[in-house]
């Protein structure tokens, strides 16, 4: 079976999923703990996965995939991986990405900052090399970025997915790994319609289908994506017959449960209405018994200093999400609402023959110093 296991982290993302035949792809990385801070909730994300990459005596990742820069997505990942680009950032201790995926705007951004950077110089130095990268999508800019560079675009056209299409080595549900991952954002169009990247909008959004003894269970991860972005995504979907590819038994809602994934225009009194596309996608393509996964701090009671706070999560979304859930006999989860102080847990969903559930997991290490060796380098 394949699992998948959502990691609290306040308002960040990091996701695991652990395939059937043994490879272990890693969505978005986020080290929000802070170390010796006994109120902090998050948990201690490097020593959870090292733990699980020890138990199978291994110190890579088949796949990390970067949906986006933003620092909610990437915190504290130049302390944790190997980077092939920087000496500096190698040496016993450090995980390795056996291949690097990430949106086009990840290569052709400027101006990034701390782990965002370094993430951007790794993707440069494997694209311009040719190995051991996926790039998503293939705007103007990418081709800009070749010329610089010295390389042509169509040279590295097998290391780039556009949306629209299956990954390589992940699109067959009859081999062993029994998966699909299909790709809907980010479109090339959209990104040469700006003249700058917004990484939001041009993050990595996928549906990656399952296949247990014949049955088909679908995940949905949406990054951090807005109603606009969705609803294009919608509108394109169905101009080209790919509803089925907007199926969910798992969506990992946008945003954290910001209402802006909603309705950007209106937030609601006691509920997010959303736009058509996006109601449309969330109730129309539901599946009985779906999972909607927040990755975000616990919703907020009406009133609360919480509340009032411009930044998801926003409870009028939650009421929505719940009410989606709640017609489909379904499950709302929010991943730091499990999370008590000191023995944090991860939001874990097994994939078998009778379709996505719940499991038990164990607590993970919260001393950061004391559970995990440093590393060298």
């Amino acid at each position: 079976m394949a699992i998948l296991t959502f990691f609290p982290l306040g308002n960040a993302d990091c996701t695991r999923i652990d395939l059937k035949d043994g490879r272990k792809i890693l969505v978005d990385y986020a080290d929000m703990r802070i170390p010796g801070d006994a109120g902090n909730t998050c948990i201690d994300l490097p020593t959870a996965l090292d733990g699980d990459l020890r138990a199978v005596k291994r110190d890579y990742f088949d796949v990390v995939m970067f949906t986006h820069l933003d620092e909610d997505h990437t915190k504290r990942a130049g302390d944790f991986f190997h980077f092939e680009r920087f000496a500096s950032r190698q040496g016993e201790g450090r995980i390795k990405m056996n291949d690097l995926w990430v949106p086009a705007a990840a290569l052709t951004e400027e101006g990034s900052t701390d782990d965002a950077q370094i993430i951007r110089q790794e993707a440069r130095h494997r694209f311009i090399q040719g190995k051991g990268i996926r790039v998503f999508s293939r705007p103007e800019r990418l081709r800009d970025f070749c010329k610089r560079n010295g390389i042509r675009l169509e040279e590295r056209m097998h290391l780039i997915t556009d949306a629209g299409n299956l990954v390589p080595g992940y699109d067959d549900l009859n081999a062993p790994g029994g998966i699909e991952i299909f790709v809907h954002n980010p479109m090339a169009w959209r990104l040469n319609d700006r003249e700058v990247e917004e990484r939001n909008e041009d993050a990595v959004v996928f549906q990656a289908v399952f296949r247990e003894a014949g049955v088909d269970t679908r995940a949905l991860f949406a990054s951090d994506v807005n109603d606009v972005t969705l609803g294009h995504i919608v509108q394109t979907s169905k101009t080209h017959g790919n509803e089925d590819r907007l199926r969910w038994h798992v969506f990992k809602i946008p945003h954290h449960c910001s209402y802006k994934s909603l309705n950007c225009a209106d937030k609601g009194v006691d509920k997010t209405v959303p736009t058509d596309d996006v109601r449309w996608l969330c109730e129309n393509q539901a599946e009985r018994h779906g999972i909607m996964v927040s990755t975000s701090e616990s919703i907020p009671g009406k009133g609360s200093e919480r509340d009032r706070d411009v930044q998801p999560p926003h409870r009028q979304a939650a009421a929505y999400y719940q009410d989606v859930t709640g017609a489909i006999d379904g499950q709302f989860e929010v991943t730091m609402e499990n999370s008590p102080r000191r023995n944090p847990k991860a939001c874990q969903i097994s994939i078998t023959a009778a379709g996505a559930s719940f499991v038990a997991m164990a607590a993970m290490p919260v001393d950061y110093a004391s559970a995990r060796p440093m590393r060298a380098g």
